[in-house]
C-alpha cells in the first residue's frame, strides 16, 4: 500500500502537495521566470511566507520535528491557504507520534439509542457507520437506497459487514449508483484521509487503505493527492435501478460518545421529483421495516 497512508511521512507529503498547488504569483511573490525544478512553491518561499526559518520548515516537512507550536501551524495554514478541514488535518498530523498512536474504538454493533433513531426515521434513508466507514446498522430505506443487492442482515455479521468505501470503489452494483463518479470518488478519498489522520495505527483502517490501493486504480490515483474533507453534509446524485434519478441532501451526525460512530441521513427537497422517488422507493420495502441489528442475548 501507499507508505504515506499512516506512516511518518504523511505530514511531509501533505505539506508538499499543498505547496505544489500554489504558484509564487498566487501568494504575492515575484517569479523571475527562471526554470523551477519543483511544481508550486519552494520550501524557502513557504518558509518566508510563514515567517519561519528554512531549516526549521525542512525538518518539519521531513518528519524530524514534532513540536510545532500553534502559532507556526497557523502561519503555515495561512500561507498555504488551507480550508478548515485541512487546518484540522494539519494539526492532527503535527501531533507527536506517541499522541497519535491510538486505534479506532472497536464496536461490533450500533448502540441501542442509534438503532432506535434509525427506526424513528421512517421515510428517511439512514445508515449508522463506524469510524472505518463500516455499516453497523441501517433502516430499511437506507438499505434499499444504497445496497439493496446485499443481504439486509449483513451488518450484523462482522466478516460480511459492508463498508461504504469498499463498496464504492470495488462493488460493480454500487459503481452504477453514482452518475457523478469523479466527484464522488474525490469526496470518498478525502473523507478516508481524515480518518487515516485520526487513527494512523488502526490495523483495520490500514488494511482497508491497502486493499483499495491494490485493487482500485481510481483510488490509487487519488490517494497520493492528500485531499482532506470531513464530508459531513452536501448533496449527492444517484441513479437508482428501481426509481432512476435522485438528488438528495445528506447530513452526517456524529454520536457524542467519542466512539467515532455516526448516522448518515438523506433527505429530498419538499415537493421535488426526488421526494416522490423516495416515496416510491420506500414502497419497495418489506412490511417488517425493522432496523438492524437486533439485540443479542
Amino acid at each position: 500500500m501507499d507508505s504515506s497512508a499512516t506512516g511518518p511521512t504523511e505530514l511531509g507529503d501533505f505539506l508538499r502537495t499543498r505547496r505544489a498547488r500554489l504558484q509564487p504569483e498566487d501568494v504575492g511573490l515575484v517569479s523571475y521566470g527562471a526554470r523551477r525544478r519543483v511544481p508550486g512553491l519552494r520550501r524557502e518561499e513557504l518558509a518566508q511566507l510563514a515567517g519561519v526559518s528554512v531549516a526549521y520548515y525542512t525538518r518539519l516537512e521531513q518528519g524530524q520535528s514534532h513540536n510545532a507550536s500553534e502559532g507556526v501551524l497557523d502561519a503555515l495554514a495561512r500561507a498555504l491557504r488551507l480550508g478548515p478541514d485541512e487546518r484540522a488535518h494539519l494539526r492532527q498530523l503535527s501531533r507527536p507520534p506517541q499522541a497519535r498512536r491510538r486505534p479506532a474504538v472497536r464496536h461490533d454493533k450500533a448502540r441501542p439509542g442509534v438503532r432506535r433513531l434509525l427506526a424513528a426515521l421512517d421515510g428517511v434513508p439512514a445508515v449508522a457507520l463506524g469510524p472505518r466507514f463500516e455499516v453497523l446498522a441501517w433502516n430499511r430505506l437506507g438499505h434499499t437506497l444504497l445496497a439493496g443487492h446485499l443481504d439486509f442482515d449483513s451488518p450484523a455479521h462482522p466478516p460480511a459487514r459492508p463498508n461504504t468505501q469498499r463498496l464504492f470503489f470495488l462493488d460493480p452494483h454500487t459503481r452504477e449508483l453514482y452518475p457523478e463518479r469523479d466527484e464522488e470518488a474525490r469526496r470518498a478519498v478525502a473523507a478516508l484521509r481524515v480518518a487515516a489522520g485520526k487513527f494512523p495505527d488502526d490495523p483495520q483502517l490500514t488494511e482497508l487503505i491497502g486493499e483499495l490501493s491494490m485493487k482500485s486504480t481510481e483510488f490509487s490515483t487519488l490517494w497520493p493527492r492528500h485531499a482532506v474533507s470531513n464530508c459531513t453534509f452536501g448533496t449527492k446524485r444517484f441513479h437508482h435501478p428501481l426509481v432512476g434519478a435522485l438528488t438528495l441532501d445528506f447530513e452526517m451526525m456524529q454520536t457524542p460518545d467519542g466512539s467515532g460512530q455516526g448516522v448518515l441521513m438523506y433527505t429530498a427537497e419538499e415537493g421535488s421529483p426526488s421526494e416522490a422517488a423516495l416515496r416510491l422507493l420506500a414502497a419497495e420495502r418489506r412490511p417488517d421495516a425493522r432496523v438492524l441489528e437486533p439485540e443479542r442475548p
